[in-house]
């Protein structure tokens, strides 16, 4: 009885010593070296199949029991019971699986590419070289010869020829080889070793020159400051190590929170600035002449009145002249001796136009934030939703510290829970009657929720009248001035109050709809918030607008509205830090105190990013009335990152439904950009270009609207130098033509439009091309079915 061949598969590397290879940066050359390193086994696989089936035709047919013993492979045998030994012969000589068998074949195809890359490399003189450095003949005998070279002639070439590149592309070709780990932590101590004599001969060898001998060693010193400010780069970044330790601890749905709060605070850091050094500085170097301020009483950090009203924090305290001319503030213009200033500073035109710019600056970093958030959510060859790569690939082996190697650990297996239960709710169906139960609970939940709404704008628009009359009956003479700043607070702090209230009302209607999916449940959260606030901040903009404010005769009608925003943002902060204590400290206290459990509340993630929007939706509304909100803004986002944070690690758990949050952070700048963003944008302009200013007060004194003041500064531009009337042409058919707003509009939406189509274009080719990976495999199994049922007919006949 003729025993099965076995084939031992040692594959010589000669089909390539002709031909021009590419680099090894081109991952093209990586997939053609070993699909000739297929074709040559698949070959020899051919041939041994060749030889056994005539062996079969001369001994008729071969017993399992021989073929397994000849080829065990009980492994095998396991998954495929009902395969043949000839068909499990193939499967254990398919490439997949011999390609990693042969290092020998591997090592010889990359000493022959590395061999080529030197040679087509430009190299210093051969005399320039150390004597180790230099090329030998011998090296040339295993393309000459592969079969006479052993495994670790092959590998000391190998490293040889390795020695001779540069650093990255000795990297590269280290990383890219099909090896085991050990293999490969063996030529890297082949390399070690070997280049330690070359560099201690290149340090030790004595200096041509003092001069050469110090600009080596200050060469080398700035290189290693160089990398020392590189390696400590990310850890420069705000809130680096905290935003590692909420996603470790509570996943990426947590942590899209913080990082949307860390996205506005760079938004109003851009905005202060701009308006800090163009607006708010210049005009405290030239301070207007006011009245005499008011004592400071400390109820002004909540009412934004009395002492604070005649100040850089509200417009009314800007003036309408130029900064630094100094017949500006005299009555008779024409009989000022001094001459006027080279750089004239108007301060109307400065004011709109920081304001303007800050809001173009806001909207560019909005359009580039959701356009990023948008690809990173769909980002080419995402493996978000592959266990294996997450398992197998995720850990980062540059982690050296005990608490930074804990940290990595807590996010894998928080990123593979939120993986898992998503699969889980995927795999999950409902009947008939089923589903239509919860269509039906979620349409009565939605019309419970719309009439709440309803309700209480009706009882903000009802109660703003009554104390508007309350108001205006305390700006009587015999009325104290602490009950005149203390009833300007009722309004913001009924606000605040439902507010707080109504998104708790809103998680009992998501108790009793069940959500399946926690991302769901989130999504309508946030939507019916979003209506309550939003609605709520329209009917307040149209009282603000039509001036049923209370203010005295020596006030703006601007400063009023820029207090009572002040007021807003003031109680928003109260009632989030009120809400942080008694919804998660002392919730966590009466858990495990009175009702014994172990157990604590979860992390709100709606209400908390609803909360964000809703403070950066009040801070743009005020940045024409008071120019200093954003500067208030940020404080307020610095003191809620470490209260969140501190409430976050010390009350709250893990979500007990675990969820990834791929999509949150798009979401969050989508909403923050349109109905935050654009409403804020649309009531400043309708301002600007509608409604009078204060006749007494401000920069914009005296105008019909605010935007007249571009027009009559460019008026006397054009009196005082007739050689620019070129200017006054292109600002009335260019600035002032409506078409330019909606033509920058129509170009904007078109850019991230273009930008959503593209990324889903390259989505839907991720999916074509996962389908074709999945039919690949199925045509594999296919073949080998056939190929079996061709085996099982042979052996039949025979």
């Amino acid at each position: 009885m003729s025993q099965s061949p076995s084939f031992a598969l040692h594959v010589s590397e000669d089909t390539e010593s002709n031909g021009q290879e590419p680099s090894p940066d081109n991952e093209g050359a990586l997939h053609t070296s070993f699909h000739q390193l297929i074709q040559e086994q698949s070959s020899l696989v051919e041939a041994g199949l060749e030889l056994e089936m005539q062996a079969r035709g001369r001994e008729h047919l071969v017993p399992l029991d021989a073929c397994a013993t000849a080829w065990p492979e009980p492994e095998q045998d396991e998954q495929h019971p009902g395969y043949s030994s000839a068909s499990l012969r193939i499967l254990a000589s398919m490439p997949s699986r011999t390609i990693g068998r042969s290092r020998g074949a591997i090592i010889s195809q990359y000493y022959n590419r590395t061999a080529r890359l030197r040679r087509r490399s430009s190299r210093p003189p051969l005399q320039q070289l150390c004597r180790a450095a230099r090329p030998s003949l011998r090296q040339y005998d295993l393309e000459t010869d592969p079969a006479r070279a052993t495994l670790e002639d092959k590998r000391s070439l190998l490293v040889k020829e390795l020695l001779s590149l540069l650093p990255s592309q000795r990297s590269h070709m280290l990383l890219t080889m099909p090896l085991s780990l050990a293999e490969k932590c063996i030529l890297r101590q082949e390399l070690i070793r070997q280049r330690a004599p070359l560099r201690q001969h290149t340090l030790h060898r004595a200096p041509s020159s003092p001069c050469e001998w110090s600009k080596d060693y200050i060469v080398l010193g700035c290189r290693d400051l160089w990398y020392r400010l590189l390696s400590l780069l990310p850890a420069a970044q705000p809130w680096h190590y905290a935003l590692k330790q909420i996603g470790g601890r509570f996943g990426s749905s947590v942590l899209s929170y913080f990082l949307f709060l860390k996205t506005l605070l760079v938004f109003n850091i851009f905005s202060f600035l701009i308006l800090l050094v163009f607006v708010v500085a210049l005009q405290a170097a030239y301070p207007p002449a006011s009245a005499s301020p008011q004592p400071f009483t400390g109820l002004e950090l909540l009412t934004g009145a009395g002492y604070f009203t005649h100040s850089l924090l509200y417009y009314g305290y800007y003036s309408n002249i130029t900064l630094n001319d100094p017949c500006a503030s005299s009555p008779n213009g024409s009989a000022c001796p001094l001459a006027a200033p080279l750089l004239p500073y108007n301060m109307p035109l400065a004011y709109v136009f920081s304001v303007g710019v800050s809001f173009l600056i806001t909207c560019v970093l909005l359009v580039y934030s959701m356009s990023r958030s948008f690809g990173e959510s769909y980002r080419v060859g995402s493996s978000a939703g592959d266990l294996a790569v997450k398992v197998f690939c995720a850990w980062d082996f540059k982690v050296i510290q005990r608490r930074s190697v804990k940290l990595q650990c807590e996010n894998i297996c928080t990123q593979l829970k939120e993986l898992l239960a998503e699969q889980r709710s995927r795999s999950r169906s409902l009947s008939f009657c089923q589903r239509l139960g919860h269509t039906t609970v979620l349409l009565l939940a939605w019309v419970l929720s719309l009439s709440t709404v309803l309700g209480c704008v009706l009882a903000v628009h009802y109660f703003s009248e009554h104390m508007h009359t309350v108001q205006q009956d305390y700006q009587a003479p015999g009325s104290s001035k602490w009950q005149q700043e203390a009833i300007l607070l009722v309004l913001p702090l009924v606000v605040s109050l439902l507010n707080t209230l109504m998104p708790h009302l809103y998680n009992l209607l998501a108790m009793w709809e069940k959500h399946d999916s926690p991302v769901a449940e989130v999504y309508v959260a946030i939507c019916r918030n979003l209506i309550l606030k939003m609605v709520v901040l329209g009917l307040l903009c149209y009282q603000w607008l039509s001036r049923r404010v209370v203010c005295s005769t020596e006030e703006c009608w601007e400063t009023c509205v820029g207090q009572d925003l002040y007021r807003f943002v003031v109680m928003d902060f109260i009632f989030s830090l009120l809400d942080t204590l008694f919804g998660e400290l002392v919730w966590r206290l009466i858990l495990e105190k009175k009702l014994k459990r172990k157990q604590k509340p979860e992390y709100d993630i709606a209400r908390n990013v609803l909360e964000l929007i809703y403070g950066q939706t009040l801070t743009w509304l005020g940045v024409l009335f008071a120019p200093l909100l954003p500067a208030m803004q940020i404080l307020k986002l610095l003191l809620l990152f470490y209260i969140k944070k501190t409430s976050l690690m010390q009350n709250c758990q893990s979500p007990s439904k675990p969820w990834q949050a791929s999509h949150m952070s798009t979401v969050f700048i989508t909403l923050l950009c349109f109905p935050s963003f654009l409403g804020a944008a649309i009531f400043l302009s309708y301002t600007i270009w509608s409604v009078r200013p204060s006749e007494t007060c401000g920069p914009f004194q005296g105008l019909e609207t605010i935007y007249k003041s571009g027009k009559t500064w460019v008026k006397v531009l054009e009196k005082s130098n007739p050689n620019i009337t070129w200017f006054a042409w292109v600002h009335q058919h260019v600035v002032e033509n409506t078409f330019l707003l909606f033509f920058m509009s129509g170009v904007l939406l078109a850019m991230i439009y273009f930008n959503i189509q593209v990324v889903r274009g390259q989505r839907r080719i991720i999916c074509l091309l996962k389908e074709q990976i999945a039919n690949e495999g199925k045509d594999k199994i296919f073949l080998i079915q056939k190929l079996h049922s061709v085996y099982e007919q042979r052996e039949r006949r025979a």
